[in-house]
């Protein structure tokens, strides 16, 4: 991750990832270590699957938890200015050119999720309509083209 890059996350968003950070420490570590012991047990380690399955599992564990750590120490929370204008934290609902409803929530970059209408701020419609009021309508610029959008509410 790129020292100077923001790393932006909702209120929700960061104790998902204190969360996980949590677990991995309190119960996926310990487990991981009594799984290298147990190998060890075994015998000869060169030939020991177990052992080696164990070591990746480590590696791959201490590696999130280093990513985490980082992400959680390098983060801004965002803080909702106002209900009136659309900020990282907003629910909002938009109207598109061609009649068609939806209702997204604007989140950091590392919360995005599409499936579950978490649109990035980061993202062509989120820098679209970020700072922008409900009644307005405002053009997004996307790699497929051109759209336009009007917020039709805001929470």
């Amino acid at each position: 991750m790129n020292e100077n890059e923001k790393i932006m996350l909702t209120a929700e968003g960061y104790l998902e990832l204190e969360t996980e950070l949590k677990e991995l420490k309190t119960v996926t570590r310990p487990q991981i270590i009594k799984e290298l012991k147990e190998a060890r047990a075994q015998g000869d380690l060169s030939e020991n699957s177990d052992y080696d399955a164990a070591r990746d599992a480590q590696a791959k564990l201490e590696g999130r938890i280093k990513e985490l750590e980082y992400k959680l120490e390098h983060c801004t929370i965002a803080e909702q200015l106002g209900s009136d204008t659309v900020c990282v934290g907003s629910t909002v609902t938009l109207i598109y050119d061609d009649g068609e409803e939806d209702t997204y929530k604007i989140v950091g970059s590392l919360e995005a999720d599409p499936f579950d209408n978490k649109v990035s701020n980061e993202s062509p419609i989120g820098k679209a309509i970020v700072g922008k009021k409900v009644g307005e309508e405002i053009e997004v610029e996307s790699p497929n083209g051109s759209y336009k959008v009007v917020i039709k509410a805001l929470a």
